[in-house]
């Protein structure tokens, strides 16, 4: 699975420049213009990395950056603004941004810094888990207490996108592009059919529940 990035800027041209230029990397690319959009984005789904511009109408970067951090989420943000001066670089960290990357910039250097931001968010986080569910991601296995489950390759990424988002809907338009790269050949119901085999797998057919009309929530 690809790695995620929201980018939020309410500069067109340059909010469209970043969005090609992550996608030709191979990033799956959201964007928003706003924070207000930002914070629902982040809501329906947390990115793996957060490109964020600091001036913006309404909810600022700074702002957003807080709300962030007092949820309690620790995805890397990369902040970006016209504004060099030192008492705005600590604002920006101060607010809970990892990196701060001034314009106009250099693309090689942006990718460079969103490469260092993902390993770095990458080694805390070497296994998820909710309760007695654990999937270590750095094997690709997954366990309920000390029972290994035999799940296939699209079965762990379809958990490991529920365990990404527990209590939180996963709609089947979501999981249907992160876990099959939204392809063609593949429909909605091929969705619940996968979601049927984990939970038969997991052995506590409740621990995933439908959301009539959205998708499904991993939930105790």
């Amino acid at each position: 699975m690809s790695a995620t990035i929201l980018v939020v800027d309410d500069d067109e041209p340059i909010r469209r420049m970043l969005e090609r230029t992550l996608a030709a990397e191979g990033y799956d690319v959201t964007s928003a213009a706003d924070g207000g959009s930002a914070l629902a984005a982040i809501e329906r789904a947390v990115p793996d990395v957060l490109v964020l511009d600091v001036a913006m109408p309404g909810i600022d970067g700074l702002d957003v950056c807080r709300r962030v951090r007092a949820k309690g989420l620790s995805v890397p943000i990369l902040l970006l603004t016209a504004r060099d001066a030192v008492p705005h670089r600590i604002a920006g960290l101060d607010a809970g941004a990892d990196d701060y990357f001034v314009k106009p910039f250099a693309v090689g250097e942006l990718l460079a810094r969103i490469r260092a931001l993902l390993r770095r968010g990458l080694e805390p986080e070497q296994v998820l888990a909710h309760g007695d569910l654990v999937l270590d991601l750095q094997t690709r296995t997954a366990r309920r207490g000390q029972l290994e489950l035999d799940l296939s390759p699209r079965e762990l990424d379809l958990l490991e996108l529920l365990l990404r988002h527990p209590r939180r809907v996963v709609t089947r338009e979501l999981a249907l592009e992160r876990v099959w790269g939204g392809t063609a050949a593949a429909s909605l119901n091929v969705v619940d059919r996968y979601v049927s085999y984990l939970r038969r797998k997991l052995g506590e057919p409740q621990l995933i529940d439908t959301v009539r009309g959205a998708g499904f929530t991993l939930c105790r």
